[in-house]
């Protein structure tokens, strides 16, 4: 693969973020390029680490067809890890859904675990391990796509994992999927740091209109939450800055040993709060002392833009409120936001009807790193109670 050469990034105590990268080849046997400003990855590197990425699939009643691209997408190499908090009742789409996996698992004989984020077990799971943050008032693991990512994290730490990568289900086009997973390989591989994220801006996100298709360089959610992101790094740094486009990348992926010490907020927030997190504990140099390796070797953030466009499930003007909502409620929220950046976001989000006049965006629920789960415990008690837990090997 040929990408653009990582050569501008802005530093932030120990958090490095790479400007966006744009894949320039996707397939090449170039070994040597004659220029500073292009990387080539060699296709052997990559489909080496291909093996020691699990890619992590959340999905609620997404529409099988779907599910199905995506799947045959993933390169065969990776683990695969499905989460999903589908209805079992009325239809049972989650059985729908495992009719599908086995069909896939048959005729592929990929390496696949797929677990219901409601199972019973599950919960028993996180109750004795004492991650009791993920779990509601009733003792069952709470909805959202932050809470899947978690047990996806928490499989693929199982399972022996160097890396893992996120993929949302709804993507239109196989052929993106099949991308971004070797994206994500391309970028731990340009990596120095142990500790080191890879995070995905699409070329283009197309819109069907009157005239056919629109090729949109940015999301309305995306456009919103980079401007933000970016103007906080500004106040944290005293540099204005655009290098932040990926402030709600749902397709990323983290190194294991940065996933293990990293919180991760609820709902659809986690995205970005990666992101304050990273910049919250490693960009001040007196607050990293907890994790003096990770801060000794840097906190390395690529940003990798797509050769292929990305076309998903449209869900309607609610989810995109909820996902601007929770998006800005990090950054509202955070330490490093100045009374001039809250208000600027206040004033926004009432000017656009998303927030009453008296009310604040929502704080985010964070739950803690996973560094302290003893994960050989949590899946012996998994393994010995789930109801849904489905382990496909070669």
């Amino acid at each position: 693969m040929l990408l653009e050469a990582p050569v501008y990034k802005e530093l932030f105590g120990a958090v490095e973020i790479y400007e966006t990268l744009k894949v320039i080849k996707l397939d090449t046997q170039t070994k040597e390029v004659g220029s500073l400003t292009v990387r080539n990855i060699p296709r052997e590197d990559i489909y080496r680490i291909l093996e020691e990425i699990a890619i992590v699939v959340p999905m609620k009643n997404e529409k099988l067809q779907l599910v199905d691209g995506v799947l045959k997408a993933i390169p065969h190499q990776c683990p695969i890890i499905i989460v999903s908090n589908s209805k079992r009742e009325g239809p049972n789409l989650f059985k729908q859904e495992v009719d599908l996996v086995k069909h896939f698992y048959n005729l592929t004989r990929s390496k696949i675990i797929m677990i219901h984020q409601k199972d019973t077990g599950l919960a028993k799971a996180f109750q004795e391990a004492g991650y009791t943050e993920i779990l509601d008032k009733n003792g069952n693991v709470r909805d959202g796509k932050g809470e899947g990512m978690v047990i996806g994290l928490l499989l693929a730490k199982a399972i022996g994992a160097k890396y893992v990568g996120f993929v949302d289900a709804d993507n239109y086009i196989p052929g993106s999927v099949n991308e971004y997973v070797k994206d994500y390989a391309a970028g731990f591989l340009m990596s120095e740091s142990e500790y080191s994220m890879v995070r995905l801006s699409w070329r283009h996100k197309p819109k069907v209109s009157t005239k056919g298709l629109y090729f949109k360089k940015w999301g309305r959610v995306s456009e919103i939450t980079n401007r933000y992101m970016n103007a906080l790094f500004g106040v944290a740094t005293g540099f204005e800055t655009n290098i932040i486009a990926t402030g709600n990348a749902g397709e990323h992926a983290m190194s294991m040993k940065l996933a293990e010490i990293m919180p991760f907020s609820t709902g659809y927030s986690i995205e970005p709060f990666e992101l304050v997190y990273l910049f919250e504990t490693f960009g001040l140099w007196e607050k990293g002392k907890a994790y003096p390796d990770a801060y000794d070797q840097g906190i390395e953030i690529f940003q990798i833009e797509t050769l292929n466009p990305h076309l998903h499930e449209d869900k309607g003007s609610e989810h995109v409120a909820e996902m601007i909502l929770s998006s800005l409620g990090v950054i509202y929220h955070s330490k490093l936001a100045s009374e001039s950046l809250r208000k600027q976001i206040l004033d926004d989000l009432r000017l656009h009807g998303l927030l009453g006049e008296n009310e604040e965006p929502p704080k985010p629920r964070v739950m803690l790193p996973i560094e302290g789960v003893d994960v050989r415990k949590w899946m012996e008690t998994l393994e010995n109670n789930a109801e849904t837990l489905l382990k496909f090997e070669v």
